[in-house]
């Protein structure tokens, strides 16, 4: 067993609703043996107020959530990544920063919930939450220091085809 923390970072495009889930469910269920960020390519500025409303709802720490730059983290004073995800279609598709120690990297696209308006939007947050939790589980249960570096890669992959996948499938850039 290591003592290592493992770093992770959640990207898409705004940085206001999925990748600001990720975040607040592997900071949850990492415990304490993850640290989370997020971030975006175009960030809105500001969280949803509806990823708020459903973490906050279901006792999820969101004191110090923000929408934020990538930019942010690929500087040389920032977090080393173990693992970087993209949550979206849009930031699968773009070039990334060049990461730091070169951190593994998947696909978990899902529908943006933000897209629905009006009273299915609560439900949308919630599915994509439960989709979210449901991979970061997956992916929690590895077994991180007895893989090697192919089969990680492999069952990250694979985790991010579950249930809810979005149209790219595959590795981030």
């Amino acid at each position: 067993m290591t003592d290592k923390i493992y770093n992770v970072l959640f990207l898409c495009t705004g940085n206001s609703a999925r990748s600001i889930l990720g975040e607040a469910i592997m900071n949850k269920l990492g415990e304490g043996r993850f640290k989370a960020y997020s971030a975006g390519s175009q960030p809105k500025g500001q969280v949803h107020p509806m990823a708020l409303s459903v973490l906050n709802n279901l006792s999820f720490d969101t004191a110090d959530m923000r929408s934020k730059s990538w930019d942010e983290f690929a500087t040389p004073d920032a977090p080393s990544f173990d693992f970087i995800f993209t949550v979206c279609d849009n930031a699968a598709g773009e070039t990334c920063p060049v990461w730091i120690g070169h951190p593994m990297t998947a696909h978990w696209g899902i529908e943006d919930p933000a897209a629905i308006e009006g009273e299915g939007q609560r439900d949308a947050f919630l599915q994509a939450l439960r989709y979210l939790q449901n991979r970061i589980a997956l992916f929690l249960a590895l077994p991180l220091t007895s893989l090697d570096e192919m089969a990680t890669r492999r069952k990250l992959k694979e985790i991010g085809q579950g249930e809810g996948a979005s149209g790219k499938a595959g590795e981030a850039p």
